[in-house]
């Protein structure tokens, strides 16, 4: 059974820090594509960052750039997310995806896989 189990959300005030963690079991981690969405109340779930399965190369959009960075740990099979100087902008519900062709788009028609999500609410 395919996996990924979020965690590592909360409450933070602007300005502050959280790590979310992405923990995969049931299928070939390294040969996946690895992302993080978000999604806010009553908007489309967007694509935060990703991580290629080639070559570990981290992309990202650009309102997070310079503030998160993703990271896995390949032995692990686990992600990360560290996502610094929060915004109240940032309040959403982030989910971790996997995807086998990749995540170039940042797209959700990309993912094959996705987890049940962890709430990041960012106080101002």
């Amino acid at each position: 059974e395919v996996q990924l189990v979020e965690s590592g959300g909360g409450l933070v005030q602007a300005g502050g820090s959280l790590r979310l963690s992405c923990a995969a079991s049931g299928f070939t981690f390294d040969e996946y594509a690895i992302g993080w969405f978000r999604q806010a109340p009553g908007k489309e779930r967007e694509g935060v960052s990703w991580i290629s399965s080639r070559d570990g190369r981290r992309y990202y959009t650009d309102s997070v750039k310079g503030r998160f960075t993703i990271s896995r740990d390949i032995a692990a099979s686990t992600a990360y997310l560290q996502m610094n100087n929060l915004k109240p902008e940032d309040t959403a519900l982030y989910y971790c995806a996997a995807g086998r062709s990749g995540l170039a788009a940042m797209s959700v028609y990309e993912v094959s896989y996705w987890g049940q999500g962890t709430q990041v609410t960012v106080s101002s």
